[in-house]
């Protein structure tokens, strides 16, 4: 009996063509000689959840999906699994319950929606462009005919969001660490061949059950290496810091920041999809997708090829043959966008533990900057100054009390990012947060602060008008204030009270740990 976990539903546009996906892989299970067994999973839409309580429940959401699966396999005793997400959380945490069950299972994604094109002009487009197209419009850059014609545009398909946002960070990432068949991170919704690959990967699960090939067989230490290599290729969203690590601890293999700067010290960035780049998943696919994005890095010796992998192969013959079709979205290793990696960790008084930027979405310009705080005590507040002309060139914006307990729930900060580069001060101002930003978002944005405010993090005892000191190279975020000062106000710092008291964020909140360990619970 292999069990077929769909996470299908009417909300997610991303999620809403997945039974044609299950369909397909039941065909394959039963062409194997095994029965499938559906069953369903939840999801939350990011850009649905944005601006309201609905983005506390956003990362929150992962540990539920993991349990659910973990309730049904076992309670009905299946032999194996196919897990069919798509969109931002639901990969995740379908991927730790695989490793936590460690039965035969196997992931295929609904895959990419296709990238839109404006009206006027035929631009390529994606939901971050409409996010920005809002700061753009508040600024006077663009009219309301135009505002209209990239929000009508700007997601034509079904399918997970065009760019290399969150989820199609995870599901390609899903590839490279070997639980999901090749493609599965590219292939575009509405392609007949996602249907292909739905079916071949039902029939894979039957193999895989035969073979007892398990995901922690799969998800090894050199596995997550492999992964944390392509993500810095790839220039993912810095969610996948908060969710390789999760995976991996539900493993039993030790992830953590310190382990992506040793990678992304010597991996060098060959893709600038949007939000960093004019590049969408659909190129990559059209350019080789993630194998030939492997071959390549393969030719410095980064990857390793030994790995066993869900297609029953190894990743040097899941690679072999690869080919980069297309030499401007997968650079050649010896013409990269930058020697390093597109993923940076910063560490400094600002955040002993740790934090993460994606360096590869931010302006050279801002590589190392030092500005002023102008601190907010939430999003609403901090969103309110952008809009209405409060932060200037120079400016640092701080929004805390927003991490995995103060949150809770971590909500990610699109809405203030994507305002700042619509308006045209990505370049010149920085957003640090110990809050999460969407994939979508671009420019000098330093989430994952950890410790957080509401665990009692330096983050609480920053004032308006303290100097911060951001250097990307150096992995340095620096608040510019005297150690003894710090002491004087961690003195006078009042531990808040949880914003919410009832309900599952409230025994969320209570048993989340920090964004540096992945934001798991207790």
């Amino acid at each position: 009996i292999i069990g077929v976990c769909n996470s299908r539903n009417e909300i997610i546009p991303g999620h809403i063509h997945l039974n044609s996906i299950a369909e397909a892989v039941k065909a394959g299970i039963r062409s194997a000689g095994a029965t499938p067994a559906e069953f369903p999973a939840i999801g939350v839409c990011d850009g649905i959840a944005m601006n309201h309580v609905g983005m506390k429940y956003s990362l929150a959401s992962r540990e539920l999906i993991a349990d659910s699966v973990e309730t049904m396999a076992l309670a009905h005793g299946l032999d194996a699994l196919v897990l069919i997400p798509n969109c931002d959380k639901v990969v995740p945490g379908m991927l730790m319950a695989a490793a936590r069950l460690n039965i035969p299972s196997i992931i295929v994604s609904g895959g990419p929606m296709l990238a839109g094109k404006t009206a006027n002009g035929g631009e390529k487009i994606s939901l971050s462009k409409t996010f920005e197209a809002v700061g753009a419009f508040a600024a006077g850059k663009i009219n309301e005919d135009e505002l209209l014609d990239i929000e009508n545009n700007s997601c034509p398909t079904c399918g997970s969001c065009s760019g290399m946002y969150t989820a199609n960070s995870m599901n390609c990432l899903t590839e490279a660490l070997g639980m999901a068949l090749p493609f599965n991170g590219t292939i575009p919704a509405v392609y007949s061949e996602r249907i292909r690959l739905a079916k071949y990967t039902g029939a894979k699960t039957v193999e895989l059950l035969e073979k007892n090939i398990r995901p922690r067989d799969i998800m090894n230490e050199t596995a997550f290496t492999n992964a944390l290599t392509v993500d810095m290729a790839l220039g993912c969203s810095t969610n996948s810091m908060l969710h390789l690590p999760a995976i991996a601890n539900e493993a039993g293999v030790l992830l953590n920041l310190e382990s992506a700067n040793k990678i992304s010290a010597v991996t060098p960035n060959l893709c600038r999809l949007a939000p960093a780049g004019g590049h969408y998943v659909e190129d990559l696919h059209a350019a080789g997708g993630i194998p030939a994005l492997m071959a390549e890095l393969s030719k410095l010796g980064l990857i390793t090829q030994t790995n066993i992998t869900a297609s029953g192969k190894t990743v040097g013959e899941n690679i072999k043959g690869a080919v980069n079709r297309n030499a401007q979205v997968i650079r050649e290793v010896s013409n990269p966008y930058s020697k390093t990696g597109g993923i940076a960790v910063l560490k400094g008084n600002f955040a002993q533990n740790g934090c993460v930027v994606k360096r590869s979405a931010l302006h050279e310009d801002m590589l190392k900057f030092k500005g002023k705080a102008k601190v907010y005590d939430n999003e609403e507040d901090a969103y309110d100054a952008i809009k209405t002309g409060k932060i200037t060139a120079g400016d640092v914006v701080v929004i805390r009390y927003v991490g995995p307990s103060g949150g809770p729930g971590m909500p990610e900060m699109l809405s203030p990012t994507a305002a700042l580069a619509g308006m045209g001060l990505d370049r010149e101002v920085a957003l640090i947060t110990d809050g999460r930003f969407s994939g979508a978002s671009r420019g000098a944005c330093i989430g994952h602060v950890s410790p957080e405010a509401a665990a009692g993090g330096n983050i609480a005892l920053i004032y308006n008008g303290d100097e911060i000191l951001l250097d990307i190279d150096a992995n340095r975020l620096e608040l510019l204030v005297s150690d003894e000062e710090l002491k004087t106000r961690r003195v006078n710092l009042k531990m808040r009270e949880p914003n919410i008291k009832t309900g599952y964020l409230a025994r969320y909140a209570k048993q989340v740990t920090g964004a540096h360990m992945g934001a798991v619970l207790k």
